[in-house]
């Protein structure tokens, strides 16, 4: 197996941490389910929110998904001017036998602005 990284992101409605939460579980349901991983593929996930999530970091949802032997690291995204606002990101470090031409990144919600050519149909209208 090889050492590759994926990456996704999605936005979130509000600053609140039930957002927050339900958003990083539903990025971290499409990474798994479009690369095939399990929580043993997983090496570490690195999360960066925007200045303007504060109400929780994304390890919360994490956690919840299960992942509580993955080492995660949670900081704040560079504050841009004119970046898209509300936005979790990740960079998960993952053990896989597959090609990185085979890898799905995932960009949901608002997030498809960012690697509109990584989005697939329907990415930005989920809820």
């Amino acid at each position: 197996m090889r050492v590759l990284a994926l990456r996704g992101a999605t936005t979130i409605d509000v600053d609140a941490a039930d957002e927050i939460k339900a958003r990083t579980i539903q990025l971290l349901e499409l990474l798994y389910e479009r690369n095939g991983l399990t929580h043993d593929h997983l090496i570490s996930v690195y999360f960066t929110t925007t200045a303007d999530v504060r109400a929780a970091a994304p390890g919360i949802g994490a956690r919840a998904f299960g992942l509580t032997d993955v080492p995660l690291l949670c900081a704040q995204e560079q504050d841009v001017e004119g970046s898209l606002r509300l936005c979790v990101r990740l960079l998960a470090h993952v053990q896989t036998d597959r090609p990185r031409s085979e890898l799905r990144h995932v960009f949901l919600r608002g997030a498809t602005a960012l690697r509109p050519e990584l989005a697939e149909p329907g990415d930005g209208e989920l809820r």
